[in-house]
C-alpha cells in the first residue's frame, strides 16, 4: 500500500473522529456554526462539519457542590464559620453555556456572598434552630439570580455552624439559667394550683359542719393507722372558737 493511500485513509479516519460525536443520555451539545449559536442536540450520534460546528458538552444531571467555610458575623455580633453544600442542574443548556463563562464558578462565587449575606441579618440562636427556614431563604435567592444561566438551585443545606469555646461555654451557661428558670415557674405555678384547690376544699368544709366532722374523722383515722406509740388528737379549729367565744360570753367584765 503506497503512502498517498495510507495518508487518504488517516486524513478519513481523522475527519470521522471530528465529526462523529456521541454524547450520553444525561448530555447535551450545544452546537455553534461559524461561532453562532446554531442548536442543542444530543443524546445519541452527533454529526459535525469540521471546521464550521463545534460542540460544547453540556451535563444535565444534579450537581452537588460543598460552597468552603466562611466567616459571618451574626446579627448579635457573634463571629461564626459557617459552611453548606448547594444542589443545582441545567435546564436550558444554551444559557448555561452562553450567558456565563462558568457557571460552576459562578454559583460557587455567588452562594459564598448570598451565604454571608443571608446569615449575617440573623442571631447565633436563629442559625442553630432556624437552620429550615435559612435553607429556604438562600435556596430562593440563588434559584432567582441563578435562572438567567438557566440554571436550577434545587436545595441548599447549611452543615455546620462553627462556634469559640468561650461563646459555647456562655451558650450552656445561658441554656442552663434557662431551664432553672423554667422549673421555678413551673414549682410556683404548682404552688399557686394546690392553693387554689386548698382554698376551694376550706371554703367547702367551713360551709358544712358535717363534712369537717367527717374530715377530723378521717384524720384520726390515719393517725391511728401509724405505728407510733404516742398518738395526738387534732382539735377541730371550730371547737376552740366555740371555746372562746363561750369564755367571752361568761367573763366578768360583760
Amino acid at each position: 500500500m503506497s503512502i498517498p493511500l495510507l495518508a487518504l485513509i488517516a486524513f478519513i479516519f481523522l475527519l470521522l473522529s471530528m465529526s462523529l460525536k456521541i454524547l450520553r443520555e444525561y448530555e447535551r451539545g450545544v452546537v455553534f456554526q461559524l461561532g453562532r449559536f446554531w442548536k442543542v442536540k444530543g443524546p445519541g450520534l452527533i454529526i459535525l462539519i469540521p471546521g464550521v460546528q463545534s460542540i460544547v458538552r453540556v451535563d444535565l444531571r444534579t450537581i452537588v457542590m460543598d460552597v468552603p467555610s466562611q466567616d459571618v458575623i451574626s446579627k448579635d455580633n457573634v463571629s461564626v464559620r459557617v459552611n453548606a453544600v448547594i444542589f443545582f442542574r441545567v435546564l436550558d443548556p444554551e444559557k448555561a453555556v452562553i450567558q456565563v463563562e462558568s457557571y460552576e464558578l459562578a454559583i460557587s462565587q455567588l452562594a459564598q456572598t448570598t451565604l454571608r449575606s443571608v446569615l449575617g441579618q440573623h442571631e447565633l440562636d436563629e442559625m442553630l434552630s432556624e437552620r429550615e427556614k435559612l435553607n429556604a431563604d438562600i435556596q430562593k435567592i440563588l434559584d432567582y439570580q441563578t435562572d438567567v444561566w438557566g440554571i436550577k438551585v434545587t436545595n441548599v443545606e447549611i452543615k455546620h455552624v462553627d462556634i469559640d469555646e468561650s461563646m459555647i461555654r456562655a451558650i450552656a451557661k445561658q441554656a442552663e439559667a434557662e431551664r432553672e428558670r423554667r422549673a421555678k415557674v413551673i414549682h410556683a405555678e404548682g404552688e399557686y394550683q394546690a392553693s387554689e384547690k386548698l382554698y376551694q376544699a376550706a371554703q367547702v368544709l367551713t360551709k358544712q359542719e358535717e363534712a369537717l366532722q367527717l374530715r377530723y374523722l378521717q384524720t384520726l383515722s390515719d393517725i391511728a393507722s401509724e405505728k407510733t406509740s404516742t398518738i395526738i388528737f387534732p382539735v377541730p379549729i371550730d371547737m376552740i372558737s366555740r371555746f372562746f367565744k363561750l369564755m367571752k360570753d361568761i367573763s366578768p367584765d360583760k
